[in-house]
């Protein structure tokens, strides 16, 4: 409540020009086009080059929440798709980056293990949440989210993941083409080998996962294998009763049936790598991986997120038989029925920042609320970065 409530003060003295959604001062990357609940912020610094960012909202309640914070030597991307409702992403990008900072301050260094801690501590919290409220709001033990993380330092990027949202590096290759190459794993029951995974650690449950309303789904409820949250899948304490239906286990739950650990990924960057894209599964839906890094390779730096949104509504709208013009008429939630929550962010590298050093602004942009403010993200040069092989 307090934070809330500093929050909202401190944004009332700041420009208002930073706070009006989709402003004059973001004209560049709105190309004219007037789509209420589309947000965009161009182009903005970060320590390794510049990063376009754009949210559109398709539910009633925005369940993707996503955040970018820059410092002096460091970037921090986060985009946390919720299901449920919005507590559980709201809670991660209240709390995660701080966790990270907390951790690597601590232990002197950032690392894989660090982003591990970082990512339980909030799993840990937002359940301490869930414990509270469950006898009032026992719903709330239905409610999570997917988590992507990326963190550069010192020239080294570190990404880690629950769900499938998907980070995606484009980088050119020795035919000058430009190339996508996935950094995450999608940890959703409709692919084999998740499937696979779930079998081999619950040999003894016949019905880990079934082919429900057309696809594959875990105890036929749930899509993806690991978030933060979903309490209700994880710990028996937090069974939800026949009243709720849709969330209810026909058998006791003896261990947790989805997992809390990212897959980690570590990469050097190289003078290859042209840019990153980081985005909710909604882009992913309608745009492949090539898709995706061929319109930010081929398409001006300024609105380019946008510009992958709006490629990949689009593509929704082809599918169902209508326009873009008429989509943008659809109220929140209606335009659930076409098209999901959508969040991108398109961090390009430029490697002579990288080379000569260049101080940046300390800057924290929440999307698509509109929140942009100073970052605490100023780690001491003495922290170091422990990069160990990719899992």
């Amino acid at each position: 409540m307090f934070s809330w409530l500093g929050r909202t003060a401190s944004a009332c003295l700041r420009p208002l020009s930073r706070y009006a959604r989709m402003n004059k001062d973001d004209d560049d990357c709105l190309g004219g086009e007037d789509d209420a609940l589309l947000w965009c912020k161009d182009l903005e610094k970060h320590s390794h080059g510049e990063f376009s960012f754009a949210v559109v909202q398709a539910n009633e309640l925005l369940e993707d929440q996503s955040q970018v914070e820059t410092g002096h030597h460091a970037t921090f991307v986060g985009v946390y798709d919720g299901h449920g409702g919005p507590e559980a992403s709201r809670f991660i990008c209240d709390h995660l980056f701080h966790n990270l900072i907390r951790l690597a301050r601590e232990n002197g260094t950032i690392s894989e293990d660090i982003l591990r801690n970082a990512f339980s501590e909030t799993e840990d919290g937002f359940l301490t949440l869930v414990r509270r409220a469950y006898a009032i709001k026992p719903l709330i033990a239905a409610i999570g989210s997917c988590c992507l993380v990326g963190v550069i330092w010192k020239g080294t990027l570190f990404v880690a993941n629950l769900g499938d949202s998907r980070a995606v590096v484009g980088y050119v290759n020795r035919s000058n083409k430009i190339v996508a190459e996935q950094l995450t794993k999608d940890h959703n029951a409709s692919f084999e080998e998740v499937r696979k995974e779930l079998r081999s650690l619950h040999p003894e449950d016949s019905h880990i996962v079934v082919m429900k309303h057309g696809a594959w789904r875990i105890k036929g409820i749930i899509q993806v294998s690991r978030s933060i949250g979903d309490a209700y899948l994880k710990r028996p304490e937090f069974a939800l009763d026949p009243s709720f239906p849709r969330f209810h286990l026909h058998e006791p739950l003896r261990r947790p049936v989805l997992r809390s650990d990212p897959s980690i990924c570590t990469r050097v960057l190289q003078p290859n790598d042209k840019f990153l894209i980081f985005a909710s599964d909604g882009l992913w839906e309608y745009l492949t991986n090539q898709d995706a890094v061929e319109i930010v390779h081929n398409n001006p730096r300024v609105g380019i997120a946008r510009r992958l949104i709006i490629s990949a509504m689009n593509q929704a709208c082809k599918k169902r038989q209508i326009t873009y013009n008429e989509l943008k008429k659809f109220e929140k939630g209606v335009r659930r029925h076409f098209h999901d929550d959508i969040t991108v962010v398109v961090i390009f590298i430029d490697h002579d920042m990288l080379e000569n050093k260049a101080s940046v602004p300390e800057l924290s942009v929440r999307g698509f609320v509109d929140t942009v403010g100073p970052s605490n993200f100023n780690f001491p040069q003495g922290i170091e970065v422990n990069a160990k092989s990719p899992i």
